[in-house]
């Protein structure tokens, strides 16, 4: 059954000025991301001493990879921003919402440009932690609870197999700089305790993504608000562990066992949610299996050689951010209008909700 949000009547109305504010936010850092791509030589780097003693430096690299992240975490953002300023008007704890999103946009930021394992895992729990409070925003309601403490789970403890793993590696390695990792990767011996550090770092970027059989978390989220749900499906969090394993594919794509696992558990996860997409009667489940389904064939499509293999990356991760958003802020709107996101009691929403019908069949 649908999941609504609770609104208190009596409680104050967060303002025009002060939605406005936060919608800024992600609006400035989108525009500059886009002053980046038109003014900036790619890549782009900065690099700042922390605890030089243990080798973690603050440092952050943009290239093309890292920009088309950049433009769908702050161009969704930026939607979800506006779209969650109608869809939870007279919230008492609309303002909790705002806070929160923003964090999560600014940790999604972090993983996409940081240029130290160290930093990056820092980043990552970040997203993982602003997630729980998320997807469990209705925490008077049981199902949120539960929802936002199995995504913890999942996602917290793939977290600590990055860490053991990015710590392994850094060491090997002797440094935590990811260009510089993967820039020395291919002439590497290829050692049991790289091959630990590799499957480790894979078991982190699986459970992000919800891989199989990591995958029952994400649709359990949908506990979560509509625009919760669209930023966590459409361009963030759950792009994470496809981020990763797209970064290291430079220095570890010739690796058969890399390939063998990206192949076999992203063709395993989207053949399974396509399958539990079609026999499911939620609208926001539909679309969370579907997005199971597309994180699978991105996963399997990095694990393969060539060069129209890496432009299918980029362009699924693109299309999928532009369309997955806009379905679930339907899915919302149909919620609201209806009362049920239950596919069987829905029919002819064309002539009572035109704008709707428009936007779905656009997206």
């Amino acid at each position: 059954m649908a999941q609504h949000t609770t609104h208190d009547p009596n409680a104050p109305a967060m303002s025009m000025a002060a939605r406005s504010a936060f919608i800024l936010i992600p609006l400035s850092a989108l525009l500059l991301v886009l002053w980046t791509a038109l003014s900036v030589p790619l890549p782009a780097s900065i690099q700042t001493s922390w605890v030089p003693a243990l080798g973690v430096n603050l440092d952050f690299h943009i290239d093309g990879l890292s920009l088309l992240m950049l433009f769908m975490i702050t161009g969704v953002g930026t939607a979800v921003f506006v779209y969650a300023g109608g869809y939870l008007e007279g919230h008492p704890q609309q303002n909790r919402l705002y806070i929160l999103l923003t964090l999560f946009m600014i940790a999604m930021i972090g993983c996409v440009t940081a240029d130290n394992l160290i930093v990056l895992f820092l980043f990552w729990e970040m997203t993982s932690l602003v997630s729980f409070l998320l997807v469990g925003f209705n925490h008077e309601d049981a199902s949120s609870r539960k929802s936002a403490q199995q995504a913890l789970v999942v996602t917290g403890s793939g977290g600590l197999a990055l860490l053991a793993g990015a710590i392994l590696l850094g060491q090997v390695m002797d440094t935590y700089s990811i260009q510089a990792i993967i820039a020395q990767l291919p002439q590497t011996e290829r050692t049991a305790a790289l091959t630990t550090a590799l499957l480790l770092i894979l078991l982190g970027a699986f459970t992000k993504s919800a891989q199989f059989p990591f995958h029952f978390w994400l649709p359990n989220a949908m506990s979560a608000p509509t625009p919760v749900s669209a930023y966590l499906h459409s361009a963030t969090m759950v792009k994470l562990g496809v981020y990763l394993v797209a970064r290291l594919d430079p220095g570890f794509g010739d690796w058969p066992l890399w390939q063998s696992l990206l192949q076999i558990v992203g063709s395993i996860t989207a053949a399974w949610g396509m399958l539990l997409a079609l026999r499911e009667r939620d609208l926001k489940r539909i679309l969370a299996w579907s997005t199971v389904a597309t994180l699978g064939t991105l996963v399997m499509l990095v694990g393969m050689d060539g060069r129209g293999a890496t432009v299918a990356v980029g362009a699924l991760l693109l299309a999928h951010a532009l369309y997955k958003a806009p379905l679930f802020f339907v899915a919302g709107n149909v919620d609201h209008g209806t009362g049920t996101r239950l596919i069987d009691r829905l029919g002819n929403l064309r002539h009572a909700m035109p704008w709707t019908a428009a936007a779905a069949m656009l997206a």
